[in-house]
């Protein structure tokens, strides 16, 4: 190929070869031009010759410098040509170029006149305009182009042809080829057109013809395309699957086989092996040619063996041993289960972030000076060795803690809310929260753009540390405008409402981070970007919010198996962000094998643009319990209104009509006496807090609740229920989270009506205690019939594990206990019945999807032992 390729360049550069001699043989003169113009325009004279004299030498023409410049008097005028002819002789010249720049307001014309020295052929006359003089270096150009064809009689291609390709198109071709119908043609532009269509890497070979026309050139690229690759193999691949080392490569079947890419691949192959800490592994590839240009492309891999770590070892460390400093480390030694751990595996990213993690290590505990250095690395057969030097330097205690400069509160006040004050060592990660802490502060009082700054002063001879904080509070900031972005579909002002600033209101860090905050939890939008610039003055600023919407509307089916509904199905149509007002518009239903459901809700946030919340619902309920059934409709409208930050009152109407039928003999008597029509008129209060990052699948914060109801507005269902609820979600490490949930409850039964069973207590489920059947905790009348209690108490426990965390997949392990009681009895917290066990859970778009299995550690005589599987859709506790 490469034999090829210099023939090629080789008559490339002897197509034009009388043109090459010709240029060579033309000597030129080009003299300073005379400038016209009322300003000064003397440095121009320099430029235009400097301009024409460097294009048609690239032309090929060969620039003079004559002996001394002839008086302007002799060459300005027709009468003249004899001497500059004259001229030219004497500097040996075959061409005499002058003229004249001629500048009138804005517009200019360059007149030119290039003449013969031997001969008495008249001059060639050149001119050309232009209007402002930032135009005049091209115009220059274009005169020193017309100056070239005139001196070397160019002669131009008429058409550019691609011959002999099959694959590659020639438009594509002809993309990457500058020469072009109408241009001068140029051996050096066809050499360079040359080079950038092998770039394209396509072809073997490429031959450069010129036919000569009555209008000029026709030139033909002919190609010789390299071959296609029909089929990828490897062989000893035994560490990764074929399908995974292929989708490292660059390279697919149909492509052209191009060598150099093909080396750039195994590069990617070694360094997929290496990153598994196969250093030794080699890659080569064989070629098999095929007919009809093609090839199969052939990558044998020798993996070699997998190289681990046998010692990570330090040096200069006294104060903390190398196992405390191992401990620090992601990185390890090979152990024992190296092959389930992946212990002994070297991954340089870990191997960075080791070394920081050493690095802060020290600077936590007083060594201000520590210095890790890199570590070194050695490759010794299948084994890695790591040294890492290490400077400890002396352990500086903590001294004296002061702050200066712009205070908002006193200096005693501020140093109060330091904790770098308790340490007894310099920690630079306390000093790092503690100047988050006060720029927090400052934050809230609108300094938004406080500097504060630790400084350091190192008393060696005490080995203290003495630290000050430094304040500049700056000017106090107003939000000037509030730019909100990317919605497309909510509302601005559902928006607004839930930020906690506004427009012309003082800055505050703690009020934009709860607004951001309270953004997610409404759950509308996919993203949120809070950017705050500078705005018209130094203290206004204004505060852009960027969202990402996500969808809020659903239409969801489902059916499967739940341990309480048997075999289910479900649909649903909701809305969350009606009309992008925030509203809430849900219909569902639901047929199990107890349950059938119906219902239909509505809820405006925000009524009367203040933050009223109202609900309406309509609902049809039918529900086949173990000794009756329960068909009901009903609906009620409530209200909710803030009353403190995180906490809401609410109020709401029910009406509820009941028909209970197919009561079993073994039945309590308390429910034989529901045979019939039961009507429940009823009010229910309530408060509740809710400090959850997110309303769906919270990884912080807490929720309580608390609600009354009472039943006897009318109907002959009279009660009074009391329920207490609360959850607590703490991270805890490796991003997963602790759940702790409590509920208790209690009601009794007004005079004038009566209290049904179905508004009693039973436990047991996938929702209270699991591991026990659906209301399988429950109490007995006087006559040992099942009934439900009269008051319960239930806790639930769980740490929740990201498996696959953007999936929303989580696995979940738990310990439940509870336990109701009848009315005559007390409250006994030693009696709760309790199980544990293990789930999992997605967080589908549908909603909540649980498998979990619960084991009950306590059973009563004559109760089935075990535990049991449970499955459910819908909400967690």
């Amino acid at each position: 190929m490469y034999r090829h390729l210099s023939l090629v360049i080789i008559a490339l550069l002897l197509i034009p070869l009388n043109i090459a001699h010709a240029i060579e043989s033309v000597k030129v003169v080009v003299l300073p031009f005379e400038i016209h113009a009322r300003k000064d325009l003397s440095s121009l004279q320099n430029e235009i010759l400097n301009v024409i004299k460097t294009h048609i030498k690239e032309e090929g023409a060969f620039i003079l410098t004559p002996e001394a410049t002839p008086s302007v008097t002799l060459w300005k005028t027709s009468q003249s040509y004899d001497a500059v002819r004259k001229f030219g002789i004497k500097n040996g010249a075959d061409h005499i170029v002058w003229g004249s720049l001629t500048l009138i307001g804005q517009k200019f014309s360059l007149d030119v006149k290039m003449i013969k020295s031997l001969g008495e052929d008249p001059p060639q006359i050149f001119i050309k305009e232009g209007q402002g003089l930032e135009n005049l270096s091209g115009v220059v150009k274009q005169l020193a182009r017309d100056i070239g064809m005139k001196l070397f009689k160019r002669e131009t291609v008429v058409s550019v042809e691609i011959a002999d390709n099959k694959r590659i198109e020639s438009d594509a071709i002809k993309m990457i080829i500058k020469t072009k119908p109408g241009d001068i043609y140029l051996s050096k532009s066809l050499s360079d057109d040359l080079k950038a269509v092998f770039a394209m890497g396509y072809f073997d070979d490429i031959r450069i013809e010129a036919e000569d026309t009555p209008d000029g050139k026709k030139i033909i690229f002919r190609v010789k395309e390299k071959p296609t690759i029909r089929v990828i193999r490897f062989k000893g691949n035994t560490v990764f699957k074929e399908d995974k080392v292929k989708e490292n490569l660059t390279i697919k079947t149909g492509s052209i086989l191009n060598p150099f890419k093909v080396r750039r691949n195994i590069g990617r192959i070694e360094e997929l092996y290496k990153e598994k800490n196969y250093h030794n592994v080699k890659v080569t590839y064989r070629i098999h040619q095929l007919e009809h240009n093609q090839a199969d492309l052939e990558f044998d891999i020798d993996e070699g063996e997998k190289v681990l770590i046998e010692s990570i070892t330090f040096e200069g460390n006294n104060a903390y041993t190398d196992k405390i400093l191992k401990k620090m480390m992601k990185t390890s030694e090979k152990g024992f289960f190296s092959w389930v751990t992946s212990s002994g595996d070297l991954k340089m990213e870990d191997v960075d972030q080791d070394i920081a993690k050493l690095s802060g290590f020290y600077y936590n505990n007083g060594y201000i000076q520590a210095r890790i250095g890199e570590p070194q690395i050695e490759y010794k057969g299948n084994w890695i060795y790591i040294t890492i030097k290490i400077d400890e330097g002396p352990q500086f205690k903590v001294g004296n803690v002061d702050i200066t400069g712009d205070l908002v509160l006193p200096k005693d006040q501020l140093k109060k809310r330091l904790k770098i004050t308790k340490e007894t060592y310099y920690n630079r990660e306390v000093v790092r929260n503690d100047v988050l802490a006060l720029t927090d502060l400052y934050s809230d009082e609108g300094f938004a753009y406080a500097d504060i700054s630790p400084r350091i002063d190192k008393d060696f001879d005490n080995l203290k540390v003495n630290i000050t904080y430094t304040v500049q509070k700056g000017k106090q900031v107003f939000f000037e405008y509030i730019i909100i972005g990317g919605n497309t579909k909510t509302r601005d002002k559902v928006i607004r409402r839930e930020l906690g600033v506004y427009e012309h209101e003082l800055y505050s860090g703690r009020k934009l981070k709860r607004s951001v905050r309270n953004l997610y939890r409404i759950d509308f939008f996919e993203d949120i970007k809070v950017n705050t610039v500078k705005g018209s003055a130094d203290d206004k600023m204004v505060l852009k919010i960027d969202i990402t919407e996500k969808p809020t509307g659903t239409m969801s089916f489902g059916a499967g198996y739940s341990s309480q509904e048997s075999v289910f199905g479900s649909v649903s149509v909701s809305q969350r962000n009606l009309f992008g007002r925030g509203q809430i518009l849900n219909a569902e239903g639901q047929i199990g094998g107890r349950t059938s459901l119906y219902k239909l809700s509505f809820t405006e946030p925000w009524l009367f643009d203040i933050p009223l919340s109202m609900g309406v619902d309509l609902y049809n309920w039918e529900t086949d319990y173990d000794t009756y059934d329960r068909k009901s409709f009903g609906g009620g409208v409530g209200f909710s209104y803030p009353v403190y930050d995180f906490v809401r009152a609410s109020i709401k109407y029910n009406y509820d009509d009941a028909d209970i039928t197919n009561i079993s003999e073994n039945a309590a008597t308390s429910i034989k006496d529901l045979q019939g029509t039961n009507i429940t008129s009823s009010i229910t209060t309530g408060i509740i807090y809710d400090s959850r990052n997110r309303a769906f699948n919270p990884s912080e914060g807490s929720k309580h609740t608390a609600t009354l109801k009472y039943a006897g507005l009318g109907g002959n269902v009279a009660f009074t229920k009391a329920l207490a609820e609360t959850g607590w979600y703490m991270p805890l490490v490796l991003d997963t989270v602790g759940f702790l949930h409590g509920k208790a409850g209690y009601v009794t039964e007004n005079s004038g009506g009566i209290l049904p069973d179905y508004e009693r207590f039973y436990l047991g489920g996938i929702n209270s205690v699991r591991g026990y059947d659906w209301r399988e905790i429950y109490v007995l009348d006087e006559d040992g019939n099942i009934i439900g209690g009269d008051k319960f108490v239930q806790f639930n426990a769980e740490c929740i594990i990201p498996l696959l965390k953007k999936q929303g997949l989580v696995g979940v392990i738990f310990y439940d206990a509870g336990n109701v009681f009848n009315n005559d009895e007390s409250v006994d917290l030693s009696t709760l019945r309790s199980s544990t066990g293990f789930g999992f859970r997605w967080y589908s778009p549908m909603g909540p999807i649980r498998l979990e299995y619960g084991y009950k550690l306590d059973v009563n005589e004559g109760e089935e032992r075990g535990g049991r599987w449970e499955f459910s859709m819908g909400s967690v506790f």
